[in-house]
């Protein structure tokens, strides 16, 4: 495909970072938009660190977001340990030309020579030695003088004196390239017209595009987007923060929603409101239009965000997003007694309580339990004055004559039984949500009663009757 190239370059560590996650939904919203190619390379050489299994999951975790290789416009994933002779390659070309030099300083070496002269970090002392490759020697970039300009699409031009950065490793001691000198030579063998990575990369841009002059190529379109922050501001962490995007999925927060909010992160989409739909974001986000100030990753605008989605879904859809929970071995009730029909009829009612799917299943518990345990507490609370006991013994009553079992009518049944006892009906519902529902709160009590049914609401009254004293 042709147009401009974008790439997403995850290291198979852990999780896919949620920051992570929005740098690449704005790479594959702009690689879409313009008619390019979004690229996932998988940058797999730390082999301490390294698992497949995090490599799959990254990509199930992109696919869940809908970053996925069905799409024409992905292309991967590659994989940088397979480009590490040309790393090596480019290395060695950067020597012969006179870019690199190889130094015989260590560490240890560095900081005494600091030591001595008053210095600080690496003062070029092997520049000029003229050493070849050698045990232990590492080769440096020939850091030139003057300022490196980075043109970003999100900070402007960013100015950088050569004169504060050192010539930097290329080659470790053992041979080894350096992260660095890795993704410069990736992107230019992949063709990455533009790099679009977090804030904390900015620092290495310089260093980088050094590389790319060097090797007589043009740079990439650099843009640099804020980092995600917590409610201290702090920038989030695995340490502190829940940052693993896979996370979310398995709570139950909805792809869409996810989507979504990690786009607005930095970033408005136009309209009064900030819930759209992918295609409208994809076509009005421009890398231009992002803050550049740190952007809160705030857990309750998330979960308003995935509690508008869940009310937006037909019944049908939310059974569907819902059933991995619905049906878990480990769900409220015997998965066996799960009617989807009665759910299918509860769901209207139960989408506005729910912040993630993971939510349904305690909501609508009471529906598929063979027997509903009544909280001791909250019975004799509900049930703690006269005027209670003969609204209870009223309400059974009606309904054991009720011949319309809509929850039309079993409201008004329980309204009138209650105003003749001088109980509203906020009063006079409570102890039949405990006789039936074994709690005080739950989704609206008479369309739950209409979904449970007829036979199986009265046999918990009469049960819940025979409590009362």
């Amino acid at each position: 495909m042709t147009g401009p190239r974008y790439r997403f370059a995850p290291s198979p560590t852990g999780f896919l970072h949620v920051g992570g996650a929005r740098t690449a939904l704005w790479n594959w919203a702009l690689a879409r938009k313009e008619g390019g190619t979004f690229v996932l390379r998988i940058e797999d050489t730390d082999e301490a660190r390294n698992r497949p299994e995090w490599t799959q999951g990254i990509i199930d975790a992109l696919a869940w977001l809908g970053v996925h290789a069905d799409d024409p416009h992905f292309e991967g994933p590659y994989f940088q340990s397979q480009y590490a002779d040309q790393h090596v390659a480019t290395a060695q070309r950067l020597f012969a030309q006179g870019a690199a030099y190889y130094c015989d300083m260590t560490p240890a070496d560095i900081e005494a020579r600091n030591k001595a002269e008053g210095t600080q970090g690496y003062q070029g002392w092997s520049r000029d030695l003229g050493l070849g490759p050698g045990p232990g020697r590492v080769l440096r970039f020939r850091v030139p003088p003057g300022t490196t300009v980075v043109h970003d699409l999100v900070r402007g031009d960013v100015s950088f004196d050569n004169a504060l950065i050192e010539d930097f490793v290329l080659l470790r001691g053992n041979g080894s390239p350096m992260f660095l000198l890795a993704n410069v030579v990736d992107d230019l063998a992949m063709g990455i017209t533009h790099v679009i990575r977090a804030e904390e990369h900015l620092s290495n841009t310089p260093k980088q595009q050094m590389i790319w002059e060097a090797l007589g190529a043009q740079p990439p379109v650099w843009g640099h987007v804020p980092l995600l922050v917590n409610e201290q501001r702090k920038k989030i962490s695995k340490r502190r923060d829940k940052v693993a995007l896979e996370q979310y999925r398995d709570e139950g927060y909805l792809a869409q929603a996810m989507v979504n909010y990690l786009m607005t992160l930095g970033w408005t989409p136009k309209g009064d409101s900030e819930i759209a739909g992918w295609a409208s974001m994809e076509a009005d986000f421009r890398l231009e239009d992002v803050n550049h100030s740190p952007a809160f990753f705030d857990l309750k605008k998330l979960a308003a965000f995935n509690g508008e989605y869940i009310r937006a879904m037909t019944p049908a859809e939310f059974l569907e997003a819902g059933r991995p929970w619905l049906t878990a071995a480990d769900a409220p009730y015997p998965v066996d007694r799960f009617d989807e029909g009665v759910f299918l009829a509860m769901a209207p009612h139960i989408q506005p309580r729910c912040v993630t799917l993971a939510d349904a299943p305690g909501l609508v518990d009471f529906l598929f339990q063979p027997e509903v345990a009544v909280d001791a507490e909250a019975w004799a609370k509900a049930t703690g004055t006269p005027e209670a006991v003969a609204v209870f013994r009223g309400a059974l009553a009606a309904y054991e004559g009720l011949g319309d079992w809509s929850a039309d009518a079993l409201k008004a049944g329980l309204e009138a039984v209650g105003e003749a006892n001088g109980l509203k009906l906020g009063k006079a519902q409570a102890p039949v949500r405990v006789a039936v529902t074994g709690r005080t709160v739950g989704p609206p009590l008479f369309e739950s009663l209409e979904c449970l049914g007829r036979d199986e609401t009265l046999r918990r009254l009469r049960l819940a009757a025979a409590l009362l004293p």
